[in-house]
């Protein structure tokens, strides 16, 4: 007869400081803890890496990543971590062994922050700012729940877009094009005759 083995919780501490190892960026060199994602916002974040993946790898572009903590090439000292991230080739060659460092020393196409109830807009467009001071193509900012798409080409150019537009890739991402519908995925309607719920 075989006996089971009772697996105890870990204690507090190290639980937590298992779980949130990952949930910060480096600020002149000091760590700074991320506020949570809301579930609304990282399913978002999910879709949009699958996306833009999936045609990256697809069309010989280049890879999305999630969360990554990347070093920007900036005077002042700042690791960010992008909710999403696009890389091409061109910048990270496709068969080049990836660094087992911290942070990785490469500069992101494309750098999306889907915004969630905590952050504040000063800390969003601080990142926006430091991702295209730094050389990124294009950074994308997502409002899941107001279902609103920000593409900044530029710190003066910028697109906002709604459910009913078509995003496309821009110069990252040439021929990329999604519907914002699939993205904002929204519950169909009732069958005709059903009743309506409060």
């Amino acid at each position: 007869m075989s006996t089971a083995e009772v697996l105890t919780p870990l204690p507090k501490l190290v639980r937590d400081a298992f779980e949130d190892r990952d949930h910060y960026e480096i600020v002149d060199g000091a760590n700074v803890e991320l506020s949570p994602m809301s579930v609304d916002s990282q399913v978002l974040a999910s879709r949009l890496l699958r996306h833009v993946s999936n045609f990256g790898v697809a069309h010989d572009l280049g890879e999305a990543y999630a969360e990554v903590l990347f070093k920007l090439p900036l005077k002042k000292d700042r690791n960010r971590r992008p909710d999403v991230a696009f890389v091409s080739y061109a910048r990270w060659p496709k068969y080049q062994l990836m660094p087992d460092t911290n942070a990785w020393d490469v500069l992101p196409d494309l750098c999306v922050e889907v915004v969630s109830p905590n952050d504040t807009g000063d800390e969003i467009e601080t990142k926006v700012d430091e991702y295209l001071q730094a050389g990124a193509t294009l950074v994308w900012v997502v409002y899941p729940r107001q279902e609103r798409f920000y593409v900044y080409e530029s710190a003066s150019r910028v697109r906002r877009l709604t459910r009913a537009d078509t995003l496309d890739g821009g110069p990252v991402l040439p021929g990329f094009a999604l519907a914002l519908s699939e993205l904002f995925l929204q519950p169909p309607p009732p069958p005709a005759g059903a009743p309506v719920q409060p």
